[in-house]
C-alpha cells in the first residue's frame, strides 16, 4: 500500500447513491449510531475480526454511522476519505470484495495505507437500496493477512441483507411517517432482524432453536400459531416446544410425507413462500385435514416460510398462522425471508451439536446398570434427564455384586456384598458423560479389586487412579457395601464423597439424613477417605439420589431434602419403583433443570435375608 501522501483517487461511479442526502433521508447523521453499531459487532463477532464497519458513499467522502473496534480519528468524527477505500472498490464493482493482504493485492497495493483504517486484510459487501443502487459497504477488517472462507463470505452477505433491509426500512419509515402510514410496524421488523441475528446466533439444540423463533415473532408479527417442520428422508417432521402447552396439530401430525398437500410441505417441496390468505385457499388446493386443524385452532391466515440451507434447499419450513385475515407486503416478505435464513443457519448447527448430544446421551444410558435380583430386598432406580434436552451430564447409579465366595467360609461371613454407588461428574456436555463412563468403571475395578476392604479404599483406588493417569475427572459420589448380616437385616457401609446425603427410613423412627461425608473428588485435592456403618432392619427403605432432584434456583437445598424426608416416611412401605416416581414428580417437576438419578433400597419384612445374591 502506497504512503498517505500519494493523493485521492477519483469518488464513486454514478449511479451509486450521495449518502450525504440518503443519511437526511433515513434519520442518520455523521455520528455513532446504535442500530448501525450493532450490525458493525454482529458483522466482526461472526467473522472474528478486530474492526468492522458500516460505510455510505457520498461524493468524495465516506460516512461511518455504524463501527466496532475503530481507530482514531474515525471512531469519532465518523467520515473518512472515500478515495481508495473498499467502499469505493465496492461502489465502482457493485460486487463483494475480499482482500486477503493489501500490501500484495494488485488491486489495491497502491492505496493509502488510512484509506483502509489501517488494515491489510478485508472482506466487504454492497449495501443496496429497493433498487439495488449502492449505498455502501458492510466491511470486516484486520490487521494481519487474513483468507477469507466462502462461509466468512455468506454469513457477511446475510448480515449485509439484514442491514439494507434496515436502511430501506428507515426510508419507508420517512416517508410513512410524513404520510401517517406504518412506520411503527417497518422498524419493529428491521429490529425484528437484528435481534434474530443475535439471538439465533446462541441458539443449540433444535428446540431451543423452537422456543426463539416463537419468542421473537410473538412480539413483533403476533401470529397466533409459530411451527417449525424438518425434511427427514422424504417426510417432514415436526419440532415441538415440549416447555409449552401442546398444540393439537403437532399431536395429531408430528410426521407427514412431503409431497402431501399441505401449504408447509409444498414451501419445503418447491422453495418457496407459500401464503394462506383465508379459509378457502386451503379448501381450494390443500388436504381436507389442513381445513379440519386450521378450523380447530380457529385461524384464518398463515404464510409458509422455506428454510435454506448451505447449498439453497429447503431442510424445511417456518410457520406462522393468524386467527385474522392477514397479507403479507413485499417487506414483511423480506423480514420472513431473512428471519428464515437466520432459523435454517441455527438449525443446521442445532443438527449438528444434537448428533453430538444424540451420541452422549446413548452413551450415558449404556451405563446405567440392569439391577441385580437379591433375595431379601427390593432394589429401584430411576434416571430422568434435564429438561433441556441440549443438555447432557455425568449422573448415574449402579448397583452390582462382588466378592464371589471362594469358601464355605466366606459364605457363612458374608463375603458375597452388594456395591451401590450414586455420582455425578461435574459438566453438562459429552466430556461429563464420557468420564462419567470412565470413573464408572474405574471404581468397578477398584471394588472388584479390593473386594475384602470398604468402599472408601475403592474410593481411594480411584482418586489414584485418575491422579495417576492425569485425568481430570471431578465431582461427588456415595459408594456403598450392602452385606446381610443376619435375622433379614443388612450392613450398610459408605463412604461420601462430598454429595448429598443418603436417607434411611426405618419402622419406628424418623428418617434419618446421613451426612457423614468428605470432600469431593478433585484433581490435586486429596482427601482421606473415610467410611461409616449403619444397620438396615427388615422394612427399611434408604434412598440415593444426585443433587439435580433437590437443587433448584430460589429455592433451599436443605429445605429440599427435608420434603424428601417426609415424603419418604410418609410412602417407605409402598413399592420401591412407584416411590421413585412420587419422589421425582413431587419434588423436582418435569421442568428441572438439571438431570436426576435414584437409587432405592428396601429390607424385606419376610423371612432371613439370604447371603447368596441371584
Amino acid at each position: 500500500m502506497r504512503s498517505d501522501n500519494d493523493g485521492p483517487k477519483s469518488g464513486a461511479e454514478d449511479g451509486v447513491k450521495d449518502s450525504s442526502a440518503f443519511l437526511e433521508q433515513v434519520g442518520l447523521e455523521t455520528v455513532a449510531d446504535a442500530g448501525m453499531d450493532r450490525f458493525a459487532r454482529l458483522a466482526a463477532g461472526m467473522l472474528d475480526v478486530p474492526t468492522a464497519v458500516v460505510a455510505l458513499v457520498g461524493r468524495d467522502r465516506q460516512f461511518l454511522p455504524g463501527a466496532a473496534g475503530l481507530g482514531e480519528p474515525w471512531s469519532s468524527s465518523r467520515q473518512a476519505d472515500l478515495a481508495g477505500s473498499p467502499c469505493e472498490h465496492i461502489a465502482a464493482s457493485r460486487e463483494p470484495l475480499a482482500v486477503t493482504d493489501a500490501r500484495t493485492d494488485a488491486r489495491v497495493r497502491d492505496v493509502a495505507s488510512s484509506a483502509w483504517f489501517g488494515a491489510v486484510a478485508c472482506a466487504a459487501v454492497p449495501l443496496t437500496d429497493d433498487a439495488g443502487t449502492v449505498l455502501g459497504a458492510l466491511c470486516a477488517l484486520d490487521f494481519t493477512p487474513r483468507t477469507w472462507s466462502e462461509r466468512d463470505m455468506e454469513a457477511l452477505e446475510d448480515l449485509a441483507q439484514a442491514c439494507s433491509v434496515q436502511l430501506r426500512l428507515r426510508v419507508s419509515a420517512q416517508e410513512a411517517r410524513r404520510a401517517g402510514g406504518q412506520a411503527a410496524t417497518l422498524l419493529r421488523n428491521s429490529r425484528l432482524l437484528l435481534r434474530a441475528a443475535e439471538t439465533m446466533a446462541r441458539t443449540s439444540g433444535l428446540e431451543q432453536v423452537r422456543r426463539q423463533v416463537g419468542d421473537l415473532v410473538s412480539g413483533d408479527l403476533r401470529p397466533a400459531y409459530v411451527g417449525l417442520v424438518l425434511r427427514q428422508e422424504g417426510a417432514l417432521r415436526r419440532v415441538p416446544d415440549r416447555m409449552a402447552s401442546s398444540v393439537p396439530l403437532e399431536k395429531h401430525f408430528p410426521v407427514y410425507d412431503l409431497h402431501e398437500q399441505w401449504p408447509s410441505a409444498q414451501a419445503a417441496r418447491e422453495n418457496r413462500i407459500v401464503l394462506i390468505s383465508d379459509r378457502q385457499t386451503l379448501v381450494d388446493h390443500y388436504h381436507p385435514d389442513t381445513v379440519a386443524e386450521f378450523d380447530a385452532m380457529n385461524l384464518r391466515s398463515a404464510v409458509c416460510v422455506p428454510l435454506p440451507d448451505t447449498y439453497g434447499r429447503a431442510l424445511g419450513t417456518l410457520i406462522l398462522a393468524w386467527n385474522v385475515p392477514r397479507t403479507i407486503d413485499i417487506s414483511e416478505r423480506a423480514v420472513l425471508t431473512v428471519l428464515a435464513r437466520y432459523t435454517a443457519d441455527a438449525v443446521e448447527r442445532a443438527l449438528f451439536l444434537d448428533g453430538r448430544i444424540d451420541v452422549a446421551r446413548q452413551l450415558q444410558q449404556a451405563m446405567l446398570t440392569d439391577l441385580p435380583t437379591v433375595q431379601g430386598l427390593r432394589l429401584a432406580a430411576l434416571y430422568r434427564t434435564a429438561a433441556d434436552q441440549n443438555m447432557v451430564g455425568g449422573d448415574w447409579y449402579d448397583a452390582y455384586r462382588f466378592g464371589s465366595p471362594r469358601s464355605d467360609a466366606d459364605v457363612r461371613t458374608g463375603t458375597t456384598r452388594l456395591a451401590l454407588t450414586v455420582g455425578d461428574i461435574t459438566g453438562h456436555n459429552m466430556q461429563a458423560a464420557t468420564l462419567m463412563g470412565q470413573a464408572r468403571s474405574m471404581l468397578r475395578q477398584a471394588t472388584h479389586d479390593h473386594f475384602r476392604s470398604g468402599p472408601a479404599t475403592a474410593v481411594d483406588a480411584l482418586y489414584s487412579a485418575v491422579t495417576d493417569l492425569g485425568m481430570n475427572i471431578s465431582g461427588t459420589l456415595v459408594h456403598a457395601h450392602l452385606a446381610p448380616t443376619g435375622g433379614g437385616a443388612w450392613k450398610f457401609t459408605w463412604t461420601n464423597a462430598g454429595h448429598p446425603p443418603p436417607l434411611l427410613a426405618r419402622p419406628g423412627h424418623p428418617v434419618r439424613q446421613l451426612q457423614e461425608h468428605d470432600l469431593l473428588l478433585h484433581p490435586g485435592l486429596p482427601a482421606r477417605r473415610t467410611q461409616h456403618r449403619v444397620r438396615l432392619e427388615p422394612g427399611s427403605t434408604l434412598l440415593l439420589y444426585t443433587d439435580g432432584l433437590v437443587e433448584a434456583p430460589g429455592t433451599s437445598t436443605e429445605q429440599t431434602i427435608e420434603e424428601v424426608s417426609r415424603l419418604l416416611a410418609a410412602n417407605s412401605s409402598a413399592p420401591v419403583e412407584g416411590l421413585l416416581e412420587q419422589i421425582a414428580d413431587q419434588i423436582a417437576g418435569r421442568a428441572h433443570d438439571d438431570d436426576i438419578a435414584l437409587l432405592a433400597v428396601s429390607v424385606d419384612t419376610s423371612g432371613a435375608a439370604q447371603t447368596e445374591l441371584s
